[in-house]
């Protein structure tokens, strides 16, 4: 008899210990997806649409000669947007190295602010920037109407915007390379494609 209660017991605390256990899991799954980014770069309706021709614009580059944005060289430019303040934008800083170093054949990587050239100065100093052009200009960050950061453009060989969006991860940036090899503007627009 003492067996079959001590048996009971021990079951019933094994399945308080499942039930505890089950409630943990359940809410770090919950935490989990509060955690994980969207998929792809957050499309913005602001700023030049996809396909719109960039207007060629000459503009001073902190490390070095000046740059043509949309210069038409057989060459497509991504326009990577950040702040001195910005710790995700500092976060994609290896990521934008190794895009530069992994698409030069093809791409060049351009970074864009505003500001007080003194902190811009730092921050490349810092992060190691001195390999990218590096473009301080409030007129191009209007021009795309640029409101949160990181955001990032992808202009082709032929001047026209490709694929744009805030990005907040290596992944979001890739998703533009993605969308520009497969017409599809975003990951939210191919869902929506799916499901219509």
């Amino acid at each position: 008899m003492n067996l079959i209660i001590f048996s009971n017991v021990l079951l019933w605390i094994i399945v308080i210990v499942q039930i505890g256990v089950i409630f943990a899991l359940a809410r770090q799954v919950g935490i989990l997806f509060e955690r994980v980014s969207p998929v792809g770069a957050m499309i913005s309706d602001s700023g030049p649409a996809l396909g719109d021709k960039v207007p060629q614009m000459a503009l001073p580059n902190l490390n070095g000669e000046g740059l043509t944005l949309a210069a038409q060289n057989g060459r497509a430019q991504l326009v990577f947007f950040l702040s001195t303040s910005c710790p995700i934008c500092k976060a994609l800083v290896p990521s934008l190295k190794s895009i530069q170093s992994d698409e030069a054949a093809w791409l060049d990587v351009i970074l864009a602010s505003d500001g007080r050239e003194t902190l811009h100065r730092r921050l490349i100093d810092a992060e190691g920037l001195q390999g990218f052009p590096y473009v301080l200009s409030s007129e191009l960050g209007m021009s795309f109407r640029v409101s949160k950061l990181p955001f990032a453009v992808l202009i082709d060989k032929d001047g026209k915007v490709d694929a744009k969006g805030l990005v907040n991860s290596r992944e979001q940036l890739e998703s533009l390379f993605t969308a520009s090899e497969t017409g599809i503007p975003s990951y939210q627009a191919a869902v929506a494609g799916m499901t219509s």
